[in-house]
């Protein structure tokens, strides 16, 4: 069978939909990337806000629409959470949540059974369906990590997923919900998968989970992320370790001198700051101060050095705040200073301590807000990238065409060299300027040398 898969969301998603399909191809399926062409089509959903919701929905629709012949599977963090509303979906033929992703060659084939079979024979005890066509369970109840593995064959930059779920509950997030409770990666499976993308060639590989700094509480034995970095001891063929978002309260300076010993790690770092104001940082429930979160982001410097990058997501108009403390979170940002920062508008989500607070600001107002954070994150991020001109840095090449190639540095910075190379290796270039597309997207223009 042809199958089509459609991926909304994080990279966490990205790296499920990958191992869904390798799963798929080894059971002798293949992937198309046109669902029209498909004879099933599986759409891994978000539910990180309500504007996520509704993508989800307007794309399970849409896949419909484009091939109503076609099954049609609602997947992920979204289906987890609403399995009934996904269900009621015109043309949705099975729900699956966030768990037994590892069974979508199952799900698949069990929908071309006879109805007479009932698709009985397709699942196990583990499965808690409400019915026949909805084959989610209680995430609250997990405790043990999916393995799923996912190589992405043909990409310059893989992930390796090591860590799932949430025991954080900050008041505006609906993801634990949607995840579960933190499960992590056997260290022994970390090593192993490591092997493979090292086998496979991969030169950058990308560290991701849900709240990845949580690596290993759930093992009581003292794991920390420092234990799965070190999983890449002597595979040399990756000459990049990357991380997903990390959480600022969990970064020790125990764990930042560990880190920096490890010289292939990138110096670019997605701690998650949210608020630059500590009195909504308290009703977040974020567990730091912003004093806290300067004195990682100053400890990062030292270690990996003065150019570090350091990369945020920020709520704008959470419940109840003020004027004073907005001017607050763009005064802090500048202070770190922030080399990108992604603003999202705070978004409403059911069922979260947030959503019955007090004092919730108009969309208006939290657009205007998320526009001034904008303008300021973009004026940090050109001053950041306007410091590497003359400067000679090394460039991994994830693609070319037309005479040039593209990749980033280290500090995850685009940049664009005046020739093609192969994809998927390390080069040197100078860098010789910046250049801003319509959209505001900065990028780096260089020339190989040696």
């Amino acid at each position: 069978m042809k199958i089509a898969l459609i991926t909304l969301g994080c990279r966490v998603n990205q790296y499920e939909s990958d191992a869904m399909a390798e799963l798929l191809i080894g059971a002798g399926h293949c992937i198309t990337s046109d669902p029209s062409e498909a004879d099933v089509c599986i759409v891994n959903t978000c539910t990180v806000t309500n504007i996520a919701d509704r993508k989800s929905r307007q794309m399970l629709s849409k896949a419909h629409r484009l091939n109503p012949e076609a099954r049609l599977i609602a997947a992920g963090c979204w289906s987890q959470r609403s399995p009934e509303q996904a269900a009621n979906i015109e043309g949705v033929d099975a729900v699956l949540g966030s768990a037994d992703r590892s069974k979508i060659v199952e799900i698949v084939e069990g929908l071309f059974k006879a109805p007479a079979e009932d698709n009985a024979d397709m699942l196990d005890e583990n499965f808690e369906p409400f019915n026949n066509k909805i084959h989610t369970r209680d995430i609250m109840r997990e405790t043990e990590f999916e393995e799923l593995s996912a190589a992405r064959e043909g990409r310059t930059r893989a992930y390796l997923k090591i860590q799932d779920g949430c025991n954080k509950f900050c008041t505006y997030c609906a993801i634990p919900y949607a995840r579960g409770r933190l499960r992590s990666r056997s260290l022994a499976s970390v090593r192993s998968e490591a092997e493979k993308l090292n086998a496979e060639g991969f030169v950058e590989v990308v560290l991701t989970g849900i709240h990845l700094m949580s690596y290993g509480v759930d093992f009581k034995d003292g794991t920390n992320i420092v234990d799965a970095v070190n999983c890449f001891s002597g595979l040399e063929g990756i000459g990049r370790i990357r991380f997903g978002s990390l959480e600022p309260h969990l970064m020790t300076e125990e764990i930042i001198s560990a880190l920096a010993k490890e010289k292939r790690i990138c110096r670019q770092f997605h701690l998650s700051l949210q608020s630059g104001s500590d009195t909504v940082l308290e009703r977040m429930n974020r567990g730091y101060t912003t004093e806290q979160y300067l004195h990682i982001c100053v400890s990062l410097r030292k270690a990996f050095g003065e150019d570090t990058a350091i990369t945020t997501d920020i709520i704008a108009g959470f419940p109840g705040e003020t004027e004073e403390e907005h001017m607050e979170t763009i005064e802090f940002i500048r202070k770190v200073p922030l080399s990108r920062a992604h603003i999202f508008p705070y978004s409403r989500r059911s069922g979260t301590k947030a959503a019955a607070m007090r004092d919730q600001l108009s969309n208006a107002e939290k657009s205007r807000r998320a526009g001034e954070l904008i303008s300021v994150s973009r004026e940090l991020e050109r001053e950041y990238i306007s410091k590497y001109v003359g400067r000679v840095e090394p460039v991994l090449v994830e693609e070319a065409e037309n005479g040039l190639s593209y990749g980033c540095t280290d500090t995850y910075v685009k940049t664009v060299i005046d020739t093609e190379l192969p994809p998927n290796t390390l080069v040197r270039v100078q860098i010789d300027s910046v250049k801003e597309e319509k959209d505001g997207e900065l990028s780096l223009l260089s020339h190989r040398i040696g």
